[in-house]
């Protein structure tokens, strides 16, 4: 592992995981020959891999083509272009890099059925009218759907999309073919970056501090939209090269959809701080002549989400909360744990209270549903999905099933499995299951054998010793992968890379049977996750691409708490043995105080307290801080220029920054892929002086 001594912290967030490598600007849009594998070594669907998508395709319900018809509904206009450009001269967007996909009646054996048909559905690009004369959306912009509600004189933004040069494409495309109108507000419905980060393509901050423009968004949103992947942020950037396949190229054998649409915009992330909260469970709030009351539905998709009914025009907006798919009640990229139960009984909520009347029923992904019948059947499927979920579950539980068979045994009733909008395309059956299995009763399957297991690297040469050694698992591999038993092969191939990380034909035989399962799989998560790590089984890691961005909103967005929170955990506790000190922190021009103190290895802080004799105090403002945080400057040179003051004695401050490490997304997720060169080139710090075993510092 890399180490830096570092205090920067880099913000990466998006819709319930971290902003995709190339949102710095880095990384190209690859569309490879849908006719050819991209990957030199990689294989065809096998013939057991077809059959099963044959048989899919003759037992799955696609007869039922009411979703075609109304994510084509309302349809007004297309752009001309399919590109659209980042301010830094990338391409930020490329809707045309899956138009192989529109091949008309041609069927991807390399794509399970149902994946194919959402992302065919998340094809849609361009002016969508949901409610005559009153309510747009932009589709097949970026991940997420920014949507226009017509006010007296201006437009009302829902989720202005991840970055800022979309949803100013957005603004313009729809003020280009409605007549231009100012936005005279700004709705965030949730906590999670493709719904926020365009805002500054759609109003200036300017406008929101002088309350011309409000910007609204549930309670709790600023805390949560900056603090769900601080803590864990490396290692979430790192594994979301597998749950998003950010090297795999656009194509039938690679990346073919994200599931809410088909990737993320790689351009400019901002926040701008709501300047109005939604904190009662339902609040009416009249803008510009429309009357919008708010749901606020905490602990379901986001952490602070809430969904919108106007009625006025009979018409729920159900943010994040109902969508084409069944989303993730676990992230695979990694976060907390969502609640399944929760989740249904805020739609059932939605149900009683809205769904008995609406007519229209339109969210930050996929398509509408319309009509009163549709929207509550949709309501029903996917409000009856997450209650399965969580009863079912625990009911095998109960029974005594584990975390490690649930996965095995879980399946939804076949009057669920009928219906479309039951399909788990952002999540999985498979890994949702564990999920509420894991939030009730944790990892533990009360196995005493599984509570302190051997690291894989440590018990798989016990297993291949026992199993006569690599040629007899090798051949056995074969056999197994050659019969289309993939989950077989993978358990004991998988044993001989972790005993054998240098084992070239074991690597590339576990990469084959990671491919045909990944061809195998509904969800895009599941699927992107074998094929990438295939992918690296083959080439190694990914280098050379940046695998995060700061962003300044961001940075003045987090709490020092918050920032002093992730400092601790960038402690190494090796080197802070034997350290005991306390500074004061104090930051005038927001009148913050904090004690910070070393002790026993651990580094703590209390907000609105002081040391009586602290070691060293540290007197800066918090917009200076801010520079600091984002990598701007740092403290030796804010010292230099009289922006920070040290009282007591500077060498606690050098103790602390001698036990950072700075992180960066180039740990292996499998033995033996690791290049020679980083994912990301180490961290640089800001605070630090020279020091003559490191000259890296800032």
């Amino acid at each position: 592992m890399k180490t830096k001594h570092s205090l920067t912290l880099a913000i990466v967030i998006m819709s319930g995981f971290a902003i995709p490598a190339f949102a710095s600007g880095g990384g190209a849009i690859v569309t490879a020959d849908p006719s050819k594998h991209f990957d030199a070594k990689g294989k065809p669907p096998s013939k057991y891999t077809v059959e099963l998508q044959n048989g899919l395709r003759k037992t799955l319900p696609f007869e039922d083509k009411r979703d075609f018809e109304e994510a084509k509904k309302g349809f007004i206009a297309a752009p001309t272009y399919k590109q659209i450009m980042a301010d830094a001269g990338h391409v930020a967007w490329d809707m045309g890099s899956y138009e192989w996909l529109l091949d008309e009646g041609k069927d991807f054996d390399s794509i399970h059925p149902s994946l194919q048909r959402q992302a065919i559905l998340n094809m849609a690009y361009g002016l969508y009218e949901v409610v005559p004369g009153k309510i747009y959306q932009v589709r097949g912009y970026d991940l997420a759907n920014i949507s226009f509600v017509k006010g007296d004189t201006g437009w009302i933004v829902f989720d202005p999309l991840t970055a800022k040069e979309t949803a100013r494409a957005a603004l313009e495309f729809i003020n280009e073919k409605l007549g231009k109108r100012p936005v005279v507000a700004v709705v965030f419905s949730h906590s999670h970056a493709d719904h926020f980060g365009g805002v500054r393509g759609v109003v200036d901050e300017a406008d929101v501090k002088s309350g011309k423009v409000p910007v609204i968004a549930p309670v709790g949103f600023m805390e949560h939209a900056v603090a769900e992947n601080v803590y864990a942020g490396n290692a979430m950037t790192r594994r979301m090269y597998f749950q998003y396949g950010l090297q795999l190229p656009r194509s039938p054998f690679g990346h073919v959809d994200q599931s809410i649409g088909k990737n993320t915009a790689a351009g400019n992330l901002g926040l701008i701080e709501p300047s109005r909260y939604v904190a009662k469970d339902f609040e009416e709030i009249t803008i510009d002549g429309v009357k919008m009351e708010f749901q606020n539905t905490p602990g379901t998709e986001a952490p602070a989400e809430m969904n919108t009914y106007f009625p006025q025009f009979k018409a729920f907006w159900a943010a994040e909360n109902i969508t084409g798919t069944i989303h993730n009640i676990y992230t695979l990229r990694g976060a907390l744990v969502r609640d399944a139960l929760a989740w249904s009984k805020h739609i059932n909520v939605a149900l009683y209270r809205y769904g008995t009347e609406a007519e229209t029923m339109f969210s930050a992904h996929s398509w509408p549903r319309f009509g009163n019948a549709r929207i509550q059947e949709v309501m029903r499927t996917q409000r009856d999905t997450y209650a399965h979920l969580n009863n079912e579950v625990l009911h095998l539980a109960n029974q005594g099933v584990t975390i490690n068979e649930v996965h095995n045994v879980y399946q939804l009733p076949k009057s669920l499995q009928g219906q479309w909008a039951a399909h788990s395309y952002h999540g999985s059956e498979e890994h949702n299951s564990r999920a509420v299995l894991n939030r009730y009763l944790g990892y533990w399957d009360a196995n005493p054998a599984t509570l302190m297991p051997l690291s894989p690297r440590d018990s798989a040469p016990l297993y291949v010793e026992m199993m006569g050694g690599a040629g007899k698992i090798m051949a056995k591999g074969k056999q197994l992968h050659a019969q289309g038993k993939y989950r077989e092969a993978m358990e004991i191939v998988n044993k001989l890379v972790y005993a054998e990380p240098d084992n070239v034909q074991a690597k590339e035989l576990l990469a084959d049977v990671f491919e045909q399962i990944g061809y195998q799989k509904e969800s895009p998560s599941v699927r992107n996750s074998f094929l990438a790590a295939a992918y690296e089984l083959r080439n190694g890691m990914p280098s050379g691409a940046s695998a995060g961005t700061k962003g300044s909103d961001m940075i003045r967005g987090m709490s020092t708490e918050l920032w002093l929170n992730a400092l601790g955990i960038a402690v190494d506790s090796k080197k802070a043995e034997g350290m005991k000190f306390t500074i004061n922190l104090v930051t005038p021009d927001n009148q913050e105080k904090f004690a910070v103190e070393m002790s026993n290895s651990a580094l703590t802080n209390i907000k609105g307290q002081q040391a009586k004799n602290p070691n060293l105090t540290v007197t800066i403002n918090r917009s200076d801080l801010e520079t600091v945080m984002g990598g701007a400057t740092s403290f030796d040179k804010l010292l230099a220029a009289g922006k920070v003051k040290f009282e007591g004695d500077r060498k606690p401050f050098d103790q602390l920054r001698s036990t950072l490490t700075g992180f960066t997304p180039d740990f292996e997720m499998l033995p033996g892929t690791k290049p020679a060169k980083a994912v990301a080139p180490p961290a640089k710090d800001p605070l630090e002086t020279q020091h003559p075993a490191d000259t890296s510092g800032g």
